[in-house]
């Protein structure tokens, strides 16, 4: 399951998604979470998937890769499916087993919440698979800049959320050794109620949490001996650009938001 992570990884290709501004994908990001959300029925999600679908095209990212992501969500999406389906009220009733009822109401908006849930990590998959994760801060700081005016730390928000995504892939590698060590030492993890599961992973959580702090400290060591002050006179060896690309790939984002709105 830990291998099934895919976000904060970087696939490193050569695609048009991948030759994106990193403040146009990151502004593109958001405004598709918006799309996700203005769509009100079944049929809007329609031009959804057609558009992760094409974007996953013009990235060159297989669509195992994305679907691989979405693995570790499974039991978060069947309980979202479950609670909708069942305790949402309706008039059109499908299914009625004692006090038990499933309803068409009930039925669209299981499908409806759990197909966002998985709309919203794919699009934030898609951002972190295309972006690496220096270029990712750039385009955050540069987007916050304008905030630095008023006192806001956008140099240094930028770098603590870089890092916290550079650190997703290291820390489940980390754990991952963790629990193959503990595995041939003898230890259960998939065997149990809930509880027990849960009291299993704390062998795992233990040794998780000291290596994570220990990098940490390397990495602020490392950072003093270099002298690291934040973003004053730093100088950039990628220099962003707007290019026709970005223009395209706005035009595509609109489109998705003005089909969802016709179709509601």
């Amino acid at each position: 399951m830990l291998k099934d992570i895919t976000l904060g990884q970087y696939y490193p290709v050569k695609s048009f998604v991948h030759d994106l501004d990193p403040r146009v994908k990151i502004l593109l990001t958001v405004a598709f979470i918006v799309a996700v959300f203005l769509g009100r029925s079944l049929w809007g999600m329609v031009p959804v998937i057609l558009f992760i679908l094409g974007a996953a095209r013009a990235a060159n990212l297989p669509l195992k890769l994305l679907v691989k992501g979405i693995k570790p969500l499974r039991v978060i999406l069947i309980f979202t499916f479950v609670l909708n389906l069942f305790f949402t009220a309706g008039e059109t009733v499908l299914l009625s087993v004692w006090k038990i009822r499933v309803t068409r109401e009930g039925l669209e908006m299981a499908v409806r919440f759990s197909a966002r849930l998985v709309f919203l990590v794919t699009g934030a998959s898609l951002l972190t698979l295309t972006t690496q994760p220096v270029v990712l801060t750039d385009g955050m700081e540069r987007l916050m800049s304008p905030l630095a005016k008023i006192g806001f730390p956008a140099h240094e928000l930028a770098m603590m959320m870089s890092i916290a995504l550079r650190f997703i892939p290291t820390l489940l590698e980390e754990a991952d050794k963790i629990m193959k060590a503990q595995m041939a030492r003898g230890a259960d993890f998939e065997s149990g109620n809930l509880m027990q599961r849960a009291r299993a992973m704390v062998p795992l959580l233990v040794p998780l949490f000291v290596s994570a702090f220990r990098r940490a400290g390397d990495l602020a060591m490392a950072m003093e001996a270099r002298c690291y002050h934040g973003g004053e006179g730093r100088t950039r060896l990628r220099v962003l650009k707007i290019t026709w690309k970005d223009v395209v790939a706005c035009a595509a984002v609109a489109l998705l938001i003005v089909a969802e709105v016709l179709i509601g």
